[in-house]
C-alpha cells in the first residue's frame, strides 16, 4: 500500500476503495502507517470529504479494528451520543435515569475535544472514578448496574482512539466523515441496537450553521442504519451554554441538580427529550409522551440519582466525597440591554484557558476549575450585573474573565429566545 499516493488522491477529490481505506485503517492500528501520514490523510478528508460508501467503508474499518461486544440479555441496548457542547453533561444523568427503564446502556465515552468539555474528564472529577475499564469489567458493570460510562478500551476501535487524539491537535476535528465514523465505530463496537444523537449547532458547536449539523445528524443516521443500528438524530442549539455549569467537577455537581428534580430547564428538557425518543427507538415504549412521563418519574422517585450513585461505585468512585472549586469571582455586565448573543466557543477556550481542557495531546486536567454562566438569550441586563462566577485560580482569571464578558452580546432592543430543540433526523 503506498499510502502517500492515497493521501494524493483523497487530496484531489477521488473516491478511494474499499480496499484502500481498509488498509490504511489496519496499518494506521497497527503502527505501520505513521501519525504525520494519517494527519494528512485527515486534512485531505476535512478539505474534499468522503462519499457516504467511503464513510460507511471508514466506519467499519474503524469497528474492525478492534472487538465487537455482544449482549445476551433480553434487554434492548442503546446509547446517546452528542456531537459535543459547552455545558453538555447530559449523558452523566442520562445514563442512570434510561438504566431504570429496562434497556442497557454500555456508553463508552470520549474526553475534551478541541473547545467542548469530555464527559469522561468531568467524572474524573469525581473522587475514585475509574473510566479505564477492561472489556470485561465494563460488560460486568453494564450487567450489574445497567450503564456504564467508559473510555473506549485498547480492543474497542482502537483505530479511533488514536485517530481522535490526532484530530483535536491538527485542526480537523469538524469533519463530517471524519465524526461521524469516529462516533459510530465506537456506538456500533458496543454492539447497541438503538441510538439517539444530539447533533449540535451554533456558535459553541463544531457544526456551525443548521445546515452543517442537519448533513452530519443526515450522515449519522444513514450511516448507522447501513450498518445496522437503529439511529435518530435531534439537532440541537449551542448558541449558548446548555444549563448554567461549565467545566468539570461543576458539571458533575449539575448532573446531579438534574436527577435531584432541581436542573435548569434547559438541561432537563434535553435530558427529557433524547431518553423519551431512544426509548421509543428501543421499543420499549409507544410515544415520546409516555416515555418522557416515565423518565420523570424516575427523577420524582429518586431512582435515577440511585443508580447514577451506584454506576459510579461500580467503577470505584464516590459521588458523595466534595468536589473542590477553585477560587470564585464575578464577571459583570459593562452595559444595560437585552442578551442578544453569546459568542459560546470563547467560553469554551476561557475553561481551556483556566486549565479545565486541553492545548494539546497529554495536558493535564485541572478539575476545580469552571464558570457558573447567569444570563441567557433574550434576558434583560443592566451594567454592572454579575453574569457569570469563574472558578479560577491566578494568573489567568482575568484573561478568563475578559473572554467570558466579551462572550455576551448586548442589544438595546429585546431579543426572542433560542429554541432548543430545532429539527429531528430520522
Amino acid at each position: 500500500m503506498n499510502v502517500a499516493h492515497l493521501i494524493a488522491q483523497k487530496r484531489d477529490g477521488q473516491t478511494l476503495t474499499e480496499k484502500d481505506i481498509h488498509h490504511l485503517i489496519d496499518g494506521f492500528t497497527a503502527g505501520e502507517v505513521p501519525e504525520y501520514q494519517m494527519s494528512a490523510f485527515s486534512m485531505a478528508v476535512f478539505f474534499q470529504g468522503m462519499t457516504l460508501e467511503e464513510t460507511t467503508c471508514l466506519t467499519q474499518a474503524m469497528v474492525a479494528s478492534g472487538e465487537i461486544l455482544k449482549w445476551r440479555g433480553s434487554k434492548p441496548s442503546v446509547d446517546k451520543h452528542s456531537t459535543g457542547g459547552i455545558g453538555d453533561k447530559i449523558s452523566i444523568p442520562l445514563a442512570p435515569l434510561l438504566a431504570c427503564c429496562d434497556v442497557e446502556v454500555p456508553m463508552i465515552s470520549g474526553r475534551g475535544l478541541g473547545m467542548t468539555g469530555g464527559t469522561l474528564d468531568k467524572l474524573e472529577s469525581i473522587l475514585g472514578y475509574r473510566a479505564d475499564l477492561s472489556v470485561d469489567e465494563f460488560t460486568s458493570v453494564v450487567n450489574w448496574n445497567g450503564c456504564s460510562i467508559a473510555s473506549a478500551s485498547e480492543t474497542i476501535a482502537p483505530a479511533d482512539r488514536k485517530l481522535y487524539a490526532l484530530r483535536d491537535v491538527t485542526g480537523t476535528v469538524p469533519s463530517i466523515p471524519l465524526i461521524t465514523a469516529s462516533i459510530l465505530s465506537k456506538k456500533i463496537a458496543e454492539g447497541v441496537d438503538a441510538l439517539i444523537l444530539d447533533v449540535k449547532w451554533g456558535s459553541g458547536a463544531f457544526m456551525k450553521t443548521r445546515d452543517d449539523a442537519r448533513a452530519l445528524a443526515r450522515s449519522l443516521v444513514d450511516v448507522g442504519k447501513l450498518l445496522g443500528v437503529k439511529s435518530k438524530a435531534l439537532i440541537t442549539d449551542m448558541n449558548q451554554p446548555l444549563g448554567r455549569m461549565i467545566g468539570n467537577a461543576v458539571e458533575v455537581d449539575e448532573s446531579v441538580d438534574i436527577l435531584s428534580g432541581n436542573g435548569p430547564q434547559d438541561a432537563v428538557e434535553l435530558t427529557l427529550s433524547l431518553g423519551a425518543e431512544l426509548l421509543v427507538l428501543a421499543n420499549v415504549d409507544a410515544d415520546v409522551g409516555s416515555a418522557k412521563a416515565k423518565l420523570q418519574d424516575k427523577i420524582d422517585s429518586g431512582d435515577g440519582l440511585k443508580r447514577l450513585r451506584e454506576m459510579i461505585s461500580s467503577h470505584g468512585g464516590d459521588l458523595n466525597a466534595p468536589r473542590e472549586r477553585a477560587l470564585e469571582s464575578s464577571v459583570k455586565a459593562n452595559q444595560s440591554g437585552y442578551v442578544s448573543r453569546v459568542n459560546t466557543q470563547r467560553i469554551g477556550l476561557a475553561v481551556i484557558e483556566m486549565g479545565g481542557g486541553r492545548k494539546k495531546m497529554g495536558d493535564p486536567i485541572n478539575h476545580t476549575t469552571g464558570i457558573e454562566f447567569l444570563v441567557r438569550i433574550g434576558d434583560k441586563i443592566e451594567a454592572g450585573q454579575e453574569i457569570a462566577k469563574l472558578f479560577c485560580e491566578s494568573p489567568v482569571r482575568q484573561y478568563a474573565a475578559e473572554l467570558v464578558g466579551a462572550s455576551v452580546g448586548v442589544s438595546p432592543t429585546p431579543t426572542e429566545p433560542q429554541t432548543l430543540i430545532v429539527e429531528t433526523v430520522q
